[in-house]
Formats: C-alpha cells, structure tokens, sequence
C-alpha cells in the first residue's frame, strides 16, 4: 500500500469534465452525455484500501442525502485487477449488492479514465458544477479513521455549496488514500 496526500495536477478548478462512458455493476452503462442531474461528484474508490473502506459509509451518506438535491454520485473503480482480484468487476458488483450503494459503481478496465482526470489515489473526489467544470477536488474529509472528530466535511461543504448556488469555499484538498493500482 503507497500513501497518496496529494492532489491531481491534469485536472484545475475550472476546467472542463471529461467525457467517460463506463459499464456499471447494476448492468447499465454510465455516459457522462447523458446525466440530467445538476451536480456530479465523481470519486475514485476500490473494494480493497482502507482509506476507501474507511470512507465508504461517509461517501454512501453523502450519495443518499444529496441525491435528492440534484447531485449525480458516481464511484469508478480503476485499479488493476490482475494484480488485485478485490478490486476486479465481480468482486465490486458483489460489494455493491452488500452494503447497497445508492449510486453506480463502474470499472475503469483501461483506466483512461483516471488518467484523464488524473486519479492519484482511493479515494479521489472531483465534483462538477451546473456547467460541467470541476468546482472542487480532493479528498472526503479531514480523518480518515475517526468519523467522530472530522473538523472539515471538505466533499459534503463542496456540494452544499453547490446546491445552494455558491462556490466551494476549499476547491482543493489533498485526497488521501491508497495509490491507484497501475497495469504495467
């Protein structure tokens, strides 16, 4: 396991998102084109880093209780499977059916995606405005481990934001979490 505390350097507040089309466990196939929601947060994650399952409650919350908002969650596992059969599409349609996510869960087999948002790790946030740029990117919050004492809700401040027709008052925070797991 690489400890990532960074940022991703391709994407900036401001520019646009990329374009992904990716297949879904619940059958469907996610196209970025075709989301009518207001609001997407698009968070890198996996089933096997205990950063990300350490998020997974926080981030299912965030995915229930913005929904209703108008804010599109979307998880993207990009990590190769090959190397980390955890992390390979049954194994997340299988942790998807488990703890019941309230939002897709899609694989990124050639992780053009991560790379074009420019990923670093699990989990990495990036959430997009009514205009399709990106308004804020990093990290869920300030502890990962003790949900009890976050100071800073870093991703549910960014989208309450949003929904409430402001900017984000932090655009950035380092994300922190497992490095994603790169074919050769």
């Amino acid at each position: 396991m690489t400890l990532i505390n960074d940022n991703s350097s391709v994407l900036n507040i401001g520019d646009p998102l990329p374009h992904f089309r990716l297949p879904a466990v619940d059958g469907l196939t996610i196209d970025t084109r075709g989301i009518k929601d207001p609001f997407l947060a698009v968070i890198f994650t996996c089933n096997h880093c205990p950063y990300a399952l350490a998020y997974e409650d926080r981030i299912i919350a965030i995915a229930e209780h913005f929904d209703q908002e108008g804010v599109q969650v979307i998880l993207i596992n990009s990590n190769d499977a090959t190397d980390y059969p955890q992390d390979s599409f049954a194994a997340m349609k299988e942790r998807y059916e488990e703890r019941g996510y309230p939002c897709p869960y899609c694989h990124d087999e050639t992780q053009e995606v991560a790379r074009a948002f420019g990923a670093l790790c699990t989990p990495h946030c990036f959430v997009f405005g009514r205009d399709r740029t990106l308004k804020y990117k990093g990290r869920v919050d300030d502890n990962w481990e003790h949900p009890d004492k976050v100071k800073q809700r870093n991703l549910w401040d960014a989208l309450n934001a949003l929904v409430e027709n402001r900017d984000p008052l932090v655009a950035e925070a380092n994300a922190i979490g497992c490095s994603i797991k790169w074919k050769d």
